[in-house]
């Protein structure tokens, strides 16, 4: 299933994508997509809904971010062996962890802010992964039945904070609107493979980032696996699993960042597509 929550002048109310690609309303079955509503019981039975029944959302749909009540915003470093490269960083030994704010979290489509003070702030695609049962001590082989869904995430990180303000990297990562997230969830079942999808970030209409998850250095299932050793995950915990190359901080002969007026559009092959329209603060 494809799951979204989208906003309405009475409220954020949930919706599913059906197979002809039609966005349905699913507020008569539940009250918002959430950490209760991602357990396996509840999603078996919205997959045994007939989507034809489901009332058609007509117009725009105005996407409100894809899980609602986020319990941890997860984030994982230097995942990608060709990212590493071009920054020119070292292959971590164990997947490098930081968190972002949950108050950086917006839709999709949402606007980006620069922060006062901005220089530096850069685009990063990464495939998110949300979690819908609880677990702790999960083996390698196990991890993945931990996943209620995967959908796109835009880790935007101010580079100069991130570095250079002394402290952990959750400095640049963690400033209002830094973690649009979807515009669907896409529950596990459709997702044959979370090591073989291609990630892309266009700015202002030229490619920045193409990559695949096969160049992970730690995969999903490593990635939670390794989480879970240190600390309970829970359902709505939310894992943003590192960025392939194509970063502004990267670029070459100089790094180039955003400003005000500049336009991202990323995509996960499957997962839909975000639009961002980046404004000064």
């Amino acid at each position: 299933m494809k799951l979204f929550r989208y906003r309405t002048a009475e409220g954020v109310r949930p919706g599913l994508i059906d197979a002809t690609g039609t966005p349905r309303d699913l507020a008569d079955h539940l009250d918002d997509i959430t950490p209760a509503s991602l357990e396996p019981g509840v999603l078996a039975g919205l997959a045994a809904l007939d989507p034809a029944s489901l009332p058609v959302i007509e117009g725009e749909i105005d996407y409100a971010p894809c899980v609602g009540n986020v319990g941890k915003f997860l984030a994982i470093g230097l995942n990608y062996s060709d990212h590493a490269a071009e920054v020119g960083a070292e292959l971590p030994k164990h997947p490098i962890l930081f968190m972002k704010a949950n108050s950086s979290i917006v839709g999709a489509n949402d606007t980006v802010r620069l922060p006062r003070g901005s220089v530096a702030t850069d685009w990063e695609v990464e495939l998110g992964v949300v979690i819908g049962k609880a677990a702790k001590y999960v083996s390698v082989e196990e991890a993945l039945e931990l996943v209620a869904g995967y959908c796109v995430i835009n880790d935007v990180s101010e580079r100069d904070f991130q570095m250079h303000l002394t402290g952990q990297w959750t400095k640049g990562k963690s400033c209002d609107t830094f973690g649009p997230i979807g515009p669907w969830l896409v529950t596990a079942d459709e997702v044959a493979d979370p090591q073989d999808l291609a990630l892309t970030c266009d700015v202002n209409g030229t490619r920045m980032q193409s990559g695949t998850t096969a160049t992970m250095i730690f995969t999903v299932a490593e990635i939670i696996s390794h989480l879970s050793q240190l600390m309970t995950l829970h359902p709505g915990d939310v894992i943003s699993t590192g960025t392939p190359p194509g970063v502004g901080m990267g670029k070459k002969p100089e790094a180039i960042y955003l400003k005000a007026g500049d336009v991202m559009e990323l995509e996960i092959q499957g997962l839909g597509r975000q639009r961002q329209v980046v404004e000064a603060d």
